[in-house]
């Protein structure tokens, strides 16, 4: 069983070593029993650690290992592939917003959209004839932005305010579901979970979600920088230190989604918008002044100019909701000063 594509494809795509064939992500397991996952990692995949089983969730497993992106059991078949940058910036724009476009052809039918304000889940959602969802605690920032957003786009709003009792509700089942405890992980995955969650109350089963838009388009501080958080000395470089990433990210968001009852949409993460961002080259990608710089120009082309220029906090501080776990963490006994204590206050919620 492949999930994400069709066995005939993935194989075609092995045949010509073509780390991007025309999907948003696949894995699983071929006709002749070989596991195989794209290389981005877009769709989760865990085997035994014993190499005595598989499944798509860790859940389904005693002890799971991730398997790797790009390979076809223990071999290496893909790797991301360093083309030509585009020779010049008109040229760039061009592509990307074609490959975007394109990537927004989809199906609506039972689709909401995750829209936290900022342009990736703006341009998501530009095309698409689907409710937009937010979440977050009251006087949130994405709340806000979201607001500002859906209204200069001409679209409704559904808020989905939480408290501190859906944290706690929440927190186990993204926990067992992810496999993960820590701090960061599992405030990314409370907010994917509590917009799917309402989503999937509402009727609907497919959440679309802008990730992948920060790892491939430069909008992170730390490829500007290039500074000691990446190895690499060029804006380039570090971006495809980032996109390296995605596979672990994305088996979080993944998963999440999916404890929700919903199937994670994310178009940005389309093999057309990927073969389009790895042409871009410095400036391009990102500078001092703005990042991401190609794609919010394309971006114009789908959403209001001030929707494109927006800048926005990751959407675990920006919906409050690390602010209250960690906050409920401290008012469950797990302070500060003791190491890791939002994971320690996870962990117990297990227990």
């Amino acid at each position: 069983m492949i999930h994400g594509s069709d066995s005939a494809l993935v194989e075609r795509a092995l045949e010509d070593r073509d780390p991007f064939p025309g999907t948003r992500g696949f894995a699983g397991d071929l006709p002749d029993g070989r596991l195989v996952r794209d290389v981005l990692g877009r769709v989760p995949l865990f085997v035994e650690r014993t190499g005595e089983g598989w499944g798509f969730s860790p859940t389904a497993l005693a002890d799971p290992v991730p398997f790797p992106a790009g390979h076809v059991d223990d071999e290496r078949v893909w790797t991301l592939p360093a083309p030509s940058p585009f020779a010049g910036e008109r040229e760039a724009v061009a592509a990307t917003e074609g490959a975007i476009g394109a990537s927004l052809a989809l199906d609506s039918d039972g689709l909401a959209v995750a829209f936290s304000g900022g342009v990736d889940s703006a341009v998501v959602a530009s095309r698409l004839e689907a409710p937009l969802y937010v979440v977050g605690f009251e006087g949130s920032h994405d709340i806000a932005a979201a607001r500002e957003g859906a209204s200069a786009m001409g679209r409704d709003l559904r808020v989905v305010e939480c408290t501190h009792a859906d944290i706690e509700r929440a927190v186990p089942r993204v926990a067992r579901a992810t496999d993960r405890t820590n701090a960061m992980d599992v405030g990314i995955a409370l907010s994917l979970f509590l917009v799917a969650e309402r989503a999937v109350a509402d009727g609907f089963d497919r959440l679309a979600i802008g990730q992948g838009a920060d790892e491939l388009f430069g909008g992170y501080e730390k490829v500007v920088r290039t500074d000691h958080r990446v190895e690499s000395d060029s804006v380039r470089g570090a971006t495809r230190e980032v996109i390296a990433s995605l596979p672990d990210q994305l088996e979080r968001d993944v998963l999440a989604i999916r404890a929700a009852g919903a199937e994670p949409v994310a178009p940005l993460l389309d093999d057309r918008v990927v073969r389009a961002a790895l042409r871009l080259d410095g400036p391009m990608l990102a500078t001092d002044e703005e990042r991401k710089r190609v794609f919010r120009e394309a971006a114009r082309e789908f959403v209001p100019r001030e929707v494109a220029n927006r800048e926005k906090k990751a959407m675990q501080y920006g919906s409050l909701i690390a602010r209250e776990l960690d906050r409920l963490a401290r008012q469950a006994g797990f302070k500060r000063r003791m190491d890791d204590h939002v994971t320690k206050y996870v962990e117990s919620l297990l227990d």
